[in-house]
């Protein structure tokens, strides 16, 4: 053999072996002859025809994600940047009107994804918008949809990810809620305010009825017991008088002694002498009459005032 012949064969064998390529799973190939489209090549090892066919593309056909950022005004002049994840991929028997179609299907999904949401967006308040994103969303899927379909696209679905209002938007709504939670949480400790007090009226209430029950039922055991002293003095020939007396003096001195008992008590003056119970007894008897006659005098008035 000449050895001309060894780069000829060389040429032969780069020649044969750029006959065959292999096409990656969920990826699609386009074989073009001589400039003209002559066959789409899926997963595998393939061949093509040297020198006169070649590889002029390849498509993936799995699914793709493309964000779009979108800056926009709402119904009551806030302006806000939407984050719209559209989801789409190549249907697989259209391979030849995604390739060939369109050149940049970016640009024609943006295009898309613009128009929508600065038609719906406007139409709504700030607060419908994040309450609302799934409606935004659906509807940019259904024009993405009709659009990109006869160009050999699927939409899968669309996503608003993020709502994002001016900064200085966003500041005034935390100043809001935080205002309304204060405003929450003062009329709550007003309430527990207006319970503490109520419930310490009604205590301070009972506290004094059982205190005047108290004083009571002892004015009562005073006064039986008085009763009971003045029949024992009569049972032994002291007279009602006489017995009274003799009840207010012992009682003078039992309270004599009794302040005397307290070490820390403070200075008081009482008359200490055995004439000032009675002098004190005859003021009380005194007073009492004058009081009934009192009380007569106003009833026959009133009685006189009735009649006329």
């Amino acid at each position: 053999m000449s050895i001309y012949m060894y780069p000829v064969i060389a040429i032969g064998v780069i020649v044969l072996l750029s006959s065959f390529f292999i096409v990656k799973q969920q990826t699609a190939a386009i074989i073009e002859r001589f400039g003209r489209f002559q066959s789409i090549r899926q997963s595998g090892l393939q061949l093509k025809v040297p020198i006169v066919d070649r590889i002029a593309g390849k498509l993936s056909l799995k699914i793709q994600q493309l964000d779009v950022i979108v800056e926009t005004k709402t119904l009551d002049d806030v302006f806000v940047k939407l984050k719209v994840s559209v989801q789409y991929m190549v249907i697989k028997d259209k391979v030849y009107d995604a390739f060939y179609k369109l050149d940049y299907p970016h640009d024609q999904i943006t295009s898309y994804v613009f128009d929508v949401v600065r038609a719906e967006v406007p139409k709504m308040r700030l607060d419908d918008v994040f309450v609302k994103k799934d409606d935004i969303a659906i509807a940019v899927k259904t024009e993405l949809n009709d659009a990109m379909m006869d160009y050999g696209y699927d939409i899968i679905k669309t996503l608003v990810t993020d709502i994002d209002p001016d900064s200085q938007v966003k500041a005034a709504m935390n100043r809001i809620n935080a205002a309304d939670r204060e405003k929450t949480a003062a009329q709550y400790e007003g309430d527990a305010q207006r319970i503490l007090i109520v419930e310490k009226a009604k205590a301070e209430a009972e506290s004094k009825r059982l205190q005047g029950q108290g004083i009571a039922d002892q004015r009562r055991e005073i006064a039986r017991g008085l009763e009971e002293s003045v029949e024992v003095l009569n049972k032994v020939g002291i007279n009602s008088q006489e017995a009274s007396a003799l009840i207010v003096v012992t009682q003078h001195y039992d309270t004599l002694q009794s302040i005397g008992e307290e070490t820390n008590s403070n200075l008081i003056l009482l008359p200490n002498s055995p004439q000032a119970g009675s002098n004190m007894l005859n003021d009380m008897v005194a007073s009492f009459t004058a009081s009934n006659q009192i009380g007569e005098a106003m009833k026959k008035a009133q009685e006189k005032k009735d009649k006329e």
